[in-house]
Formats: structure tokens, C-alpha cells, sequence
């Protein structure tokens, strides 16, 4: 049963009643109220009737809802349907307000689930004894995320009409973007020819042995799609991301003061070693100085914490997408993250499958591209079979 401070029936009544009325104003609501936002399940039920149909063209109104509701076992109790919708369709409500009652109707939901997830949370940190401390806050941490962003990744099954608008999308944005990418380009032409870009939902492991250079052009990834950010407005006035985007930089071997060193020392063209020792000129310091101002608004955020958990790593992530949009997470490196739970042992093997399924899941999650370093294995020398493995 819901707690009545979490529903309220006139809000919910008022939404459909203007609906009913007019059904120009749902793609107002589609947006971001659904079927189970409504706490009564007559209402849900004409809803989710108006969201299959109003889509195809068809009208919704009291007329045309009477026969489909009267199979509806949410409305076997009625007697008589038929005047229960005539009341909703001729109740005077203002349709312009009823977006105002379908965010109250929306806030209403999210605070149910919000009740709802924390008596789960309580029950499992009483119950669950087999579960860390660590994985349960990791879950909670999870589920809040997902509720936040609720409405722009709702999750569950999508229609394959929706799968291939999103489609279209993704090859109308390549369309007009620079060099005809779906996905965040490289900044580097040969990476981007092969790979298309950096796409939503991608673990890309960039693997190599030690000192071959795999911090340095995960560095100029990074730097290259969070200096190439770039915005536009929508017919609707929305901004919308365009090109390149923030960047998740987690760095668990280099500071965040050498890496930032590294960039200026490329954008400059002054030698990082020289940089470092502070063995530059007047004219260099200028140009580096120069160089530093211009790239202050760039949005690359760097987290330098060693040996960061996956499940930290992860809840760093979902803050920074929710306060930032970032577009690209990069790890560097894979080896160094520690794994979710401490059951691996000494099985290195099973300790990188979970750290790798972990961001994946992640990428997944953000639907954003995560690049992950890695290092061969040094014993490669050693072996019959000189195929390259994860060390």
C-alpha cells in the first residue's frame, strides 16, 4: 500500500483528464512520465494506452478507450466504465498546467521508490550477511544513480522502431559531424578510420608492454575529446553535446600534476624533462603560461587516488556524469584498480575478469565509451605461444 504523503490522486486524475481532452500535449509528457509513475491503476492503464497509440496517429478519448478498458482487470470492479471516462474527459482542466500535475505526479513516483529502495537497503545491511559492507553501498550507490537519471536512461526492453530511431541518430550526429563519426573522435585520423570513433557502451582495453607509450596516447585521447567539446542548441532550446565532451581521467600511476605537465608539454612544445626541472627560458615560460590559460576551461577531470576499487572507481563516475555529462572515461591502468570482492585470492586471472565485467557493466550504465591501459605480460619471451596476454 502506498503512504498517502507519496500519492496524490488529483494530480494523477487531472494529467489524464487533460490528455483525454488533448492529446497534442503528450508529447510534452512522454518525455519523461510513464506508466508506472501513476500510484492508481486506472490511470496507468490509460496511459499506457495513450502511450501505444497517440504515437501511431490514433485518437485517444473516452470513445475509443471504452472497449480496450473493459478487459483491463484493473477496471473489472466498475460497472460501468463508460461514465467513469466521460467524467475524466469532461472535467474542466487546464491543459496548460497539466505538465505542472505530471511533475508532480513524477516526483510523487520517485519518492515511492525512494521509500521503497531504502527499506531494501535497510533489510539487506541487517540481512545479508554474505554481502560486504563495500558491494552493499556499491548497489545502493547504483540504484540511486539509475533513479536520478531516470527519463533519459530508462532502462528495460525498447521497441526495434525505437532501436532504430536511435540508430538514425547516431548516423545523423556522423553525418554532421567532422570527418563523418558515429562515435567521439580520437582527434588522431588513422585511429578514428579504423575504429569509427569512440561509441557509447564500449570497453576498449588499449594493451602494450611496459614503456611503449600507452599513457602518452591515452593522455592525448583525453585531452584531444575534452578540448574538441562542443555544444549547440535544440529546436527546443536544450543544449545538446555536438562533439568531444568532459573526460574521467583516473590515473593510478602518474599524478595528476605529471599528467597535466605531459599536455602542457605537447601543447607548448617545450620538453617535458626540461619542464620539470624548471630548465625553460623567459620566452618559454611565457608560452607556457600562454598555453595553460587557454586550456583552463577544458574539462578534463583527473583522479589520481592508487590502488582505487572498481566499485569506487564506478561510484566517482556515476557523480561525475550527473554533475558534468562526461562523455569518456579512461583508466590507466587496468592492472592497478583492485577487483570488486576479495574471493579471487590469488587467481590474478579471475581478479582482471571481474575489474573487466565491472566496467564494462559501467560503460554500459553511463553509455559512455570507458578505454582501459593494460600490460602484457612480460613472459611472453618464456612461452611457445607468443600471442600477447594480460599481465
Amino acid at each position: 500500500m502506498n503512504d498517502q504523503s507519496t500519492v496524490n490522486l488529483r494530480a494523477e486524475r487531472a494529467v489524464i483528464s487533460a490528455l483525454l481532452t488533448n492529446n497534442n500535449i503528450f508529447d510534452n509528457l512522454n518525455s519523461f512520465l510513464m506508466e508506472e509513475h501513476f500510484a492508481d491503476p486506472r490511470f496507468a492503464a490509460i496511459y499506457a494506452v495513450a502511450c501505444e497509440r497517440i504515437p501511431r496517429g490514433a485518437v485517444v478519448n473516452a470513445i475509443t478507450l471504452s472497449h480496450s478498458l473493459k478487459a483491463d482487470e484493473n477496471f473489472a470492479e466498475f460497472d460501468n466504465i463508460d461514465i467513469f471516462l466521460a467524467e475524466l474527459a469532461t472535467e474542466v482542466v487546464s491543459v496548460s498546467q497539466a505538465p505542472h500535475y505530471a511533475k508532480v505526479v513524477h516526483d510523487l513516483a520517485i519518492r515511492r521508490e525512494l521509500v521503497r529502495l531504502g527499506g531494501d537497503i535497510s533489510e539487506r545491511a541487517r540481512l545479508d550477511h554474505g554481502v560486504s559492507s563495500e558491494n552493499l553501498i556499491t548497489d545502493a550507490e547504483s540504484s540511486l544513480y539509475k533513479m536520478a537519471e531516470r527519463g533519459r536512461y530508462e532502462g528495460g526492453a525498447v521497441t526495434f522502431e525505437e532501436a532504430m530511431r536511435m540508430a538514425i541518430e547516431h548516423a545523423e550526429a556522423a553525418f554532421q559531424r567532422d570527418g563523418g563519426l558515429a562515435g567521439l573522435s580520437t582527434g588522431l585520423r588513422d585511429l578514428d578510420a579504423k575504429l569509427g570513433g569512440l561509441h557509447p557502451s564500449d570497453l576498449l582495453i588499449l594493451a602494450g608492454r611496459p614503456s611503449m607509450g600507452k599513457t602518452a596516447l591515452a593522455t592525448t585521447i583525453a585531452f584531444n575529446v575534452a578540448n574538441n567539446h562542443r555544444k549547440a542548441k535544440t529546436a527546443s532550446g536544450k543544449e545538446k553535446i555536438i562533439d568531444g565532451g568532459p573526460v574521467a581521467f583516473f590515473s593510478l600511476e602518474m599524478s595528476a600534476e605529471q599528467l597535466a605537465a605531459r599536455i602542457l608539454s605537447e601543447q607548448s612544445e617545450i620538453n617535458s624533462s626540461q619542464i620539470r626541472r624548471g630548465m625553460i627560458n623567459k620566452e618559454e615560460m611565457v608560452r607556457l603560461a600562454d598555453v595553460a590559460r587557454r586550456l583552463e576551461e577544458v574539462e578534463l577531470y583527473v583522479d589520481d587516488t592508487p590502488a582505487l576499487p572498481i566499485s569506487t572507481l564506478a561510484a566517482r563516475c556515476r557523480k561525475l556524469k550527473r554533475q558534468h555529462n562526461i562523455q569518456l572515461v579512461v583508466v590507466d591502468y587496468l592492472q592497478l584498480l583492485r577487483p570488486p570482492s576479495s574471493r579471487s585470492g590469488d587467481n590474478r586471472v579471475q581478479e582482471l575478469s571481474e575489474i573487466t565485467q565491472g566496467l564494462k557493466a559501467l560503460a554500459k550504465e553511463l553509455s559512455v565509451p570507458v578505454v582501459a591501459l593494460s600490460q602484457l605480460s612480460r613472459a611472453v619471451e618464456q612461452r611457445e605461444d607468443k600471442r600477447p596476454q594480460l599481465s
